[in-house]
């Protein structure tokens, strides 16, 4: 798994550490604290409380999850507990603004949303596709059928989105806890899902407690729903421990950032897509580029996506979404302007193909921690609520059967239930678009396929393609690769990682873990190149 831009500054802190003798993983359900003398006379217990369902991630599947559930308990007139728990310090504070989003699954858990002030305004107006070349651009025809089409769809600052879902599911009785990082998923003696456990706090990045030290809390429930998004570390556990997946997740990384342009130049309601330049015909990946307005504010969100499956090991995503920025049909929209956010982010490609079983005892999946993006779309908000509704349905529906002592349950139907609805249907009618990308002819293939066999025949085709190898065992050996030429970082519409970092809003203490962790702290050792300094001394690690 390639690792993403907003991510690679704190890893090669990591390495250097481990270079240095000091220990890079310090997590403790890695590093087992029991035979640690540091931690000899520190007290570990932990404080607990007592939920139905306990929901790991406060984006729009959780939260939407958490309002059906209220919803279906008042409607019951039962007692129903319901907790999410989210790590950002606000309800979507971790969402980047900028997305392009589907109403249906917002038409059906809060219909009067619109009366209630919801923060979705802007319908896309105009819309273009375009194949990039260097200088210039070939239009695409949009028209409906054309997966990226978007006549009648809304262009949102989704945080802003999910902020008001949370305050809808607040009102509606659910218990939202932001800035409570989930880190250990707790099991029963049989094995189900016990709940989670919250992050412990006060420790130092040796991973030593330090004065301020405080143990994280137990959240058990009878059903926990894991709502992390994409690669979420609690939803890997599970996706492991129960075996759940028979096809191989494919993965891309998707860049954003927020600007406030010149209001001259905004055009409210506009999308465009691209690909192409700056990739190579066999790179699959493109760009999206949305005007928002916002309170008066004229914004646009660009963005670009590559797919983790490249071959080359110098491709930088990072770097290639700077310089498609560079592009003159780009940089005119984006000159004179002002860059306010930044964010990174995996994303799950491998649709229809690789959605892994979704229950298991004690929980289960849903959102892009299923895998229920559709890239062909470029789209997962809606799929990601609907996911979250049906889930909470067939867990009130299992909750009500079994009574109110029962320990744990495993939401059976609703697996079955998600794909009978528009979520796995639409994935499945795109369940070709991105292999077809994979032959020798890259996106014109792709192109052509997506033509003949979805536009028109609306992914009837009786075949699935797949795959093929791993994200990882595509690269090809560094010494065979071509080398990239990136250009360097202007300041002003291109810009270097530590500078887009510092707007992530994320925070960190210098004197806490790495949240980043190996599972083998010996295999950087194993694979540094190594160099002795002129001038004699011992060996160190090139580029220190």
């Amino acid at each position: 798994m390639r690792i993403s831009g907003v991510t690679l500054f704190r890893v090669s802190s990591q390495l250097r550490n481990v270079v240095n003798g000091q220990w890079t993983t310090t997590h403790y359900t890695v590093k087992d604290r029991s035979s640690d003398p540091r931690w000899k006379d520190v007290d570990m217990a932990r404080e607990s409380d007592l939920f139905d369902v306990v929901i790991v991630g406060g984006g729009p599947s959780g939260l939407s999850a958490a309002i059906r559930l209220r919803q279906l308990a008042e409607k019951a007139q039962k007692e129903l507990r319901v907790c999410v728990v989210e790590k950002a310090s606000v309800i979507g504070g971790h969402t980047l603004s900028g997305a392009v989003i589907e109403t249906r699954a917002l038409d059906e858990l809060i219909p009067n949303w619109k009366e209630l002030g919801a923060p979705v305004h802007q319908q896309v107006t105009s819309e273009s596709i375009a194949i990039l070349t260097k200088t210039g651009r070939i239009p695409v025809p949009v028209f409906p059928g054309v997966p990226l089409a978007n006549h009648g769809n809304y262009i949102v600052r989704l945080g802003k989105v999910v902020q008001w879902l949370g305050e809808q599911a607040e009102a509606a009785g659910v218990e939202v806890w932001p800035e409570i990082a989930a880190s250990e998923v707790l099991y029963n003696e049989d094995g189900s899902v016990k709940g989670i456990a919250t992050n412990d706090v006060g420790i130092g990045k040796d991973g030593a407690p330090k004065d301020g030290f405080a143990r994280g809390m137990e959240f058990h429930a009878k059903c926990t729903i894991f709502a992390e998004g994409c690669r979420g570390h609690l939803s890997k556990q599970v996706l492991d421990k129960f075996d759940l997946r028979s096809h191989a997740m494919t993965y891309g990384i998707g860049l954003k950032e927020l600007w406030e342009i010149d209001p001259a130049k905004h055009r409210p309601g506009y999308v465009e897509h691209t690909m192409g330049w700056p990739l190579n015909v066999d790179q699959y990946g493109g760009s999206f580029l949305y005007h928002i307005e916002d309170a008066g504010q004229p914004l646009v969100s660009v963005g670009f996506v590559v797919a983790l499956d490249y071959a080359n090991p110098n491709l930088n995503p990072y770097k290639e979404f700077q310089k498609y920025k560079t592009h003159p049909s780009i940089s005119k929209q984006l000159e004179g302007g002002k860059r306010i956010g930044y964010g990174a982010r995996a994303l799950n490609e491998g649709g229809f193909q690789s959605i892994p079983k979704l229950h298991f005892p004690g929980g289960c999946l849903v959102g892009c921690s299923a895998g229920f993006l559709n890239v062909a779309k470029l789209k997962g908000t809606h799929s990601a609520m609907k996911s979250g509704m049906v889930a909470a349905e067939a867990i009130f529906e299992e909750l009500q059967q079994k009574g109110d002592d029962v320990q744990t349950i495993d939401p059976a139907n609703y697996d079955k239930n998600v794909r009978d609805t528009y979520v796995v249907k639409e994935l499945k009618a795109t369940r070709n678009i991105r292999p077809s990308f994979n032959t020798s002819l890259g996106y014109i293939g792709g192109l052509i396929y997506s033509g003949l066999f979805y536009v028109f025949g609306r992914g009837i085709e009786p075949w699935t393609l797949g795959h093929g190898k791993k994200d990882n065992e595509k690269l090809i050996p560094v010494k065979d690769a071509t080398e990239i030429d990136y250009p360097k970082p202007d300041g002003k519409l291109t810009f270097d990682l530590l500078t887009s970092v510092s707007l992530t809003g994320t925070n960190h203490t210098e004197d806490q873990p790495a949240h980043l962790t190996l599972k083998n702290d010996q295999v950087p050792l194993d694979n540094i190149n190594w160099v002795t300094p002129e001038g004699g001394g011992g060996p160190k690690y090139e580029g220190m």
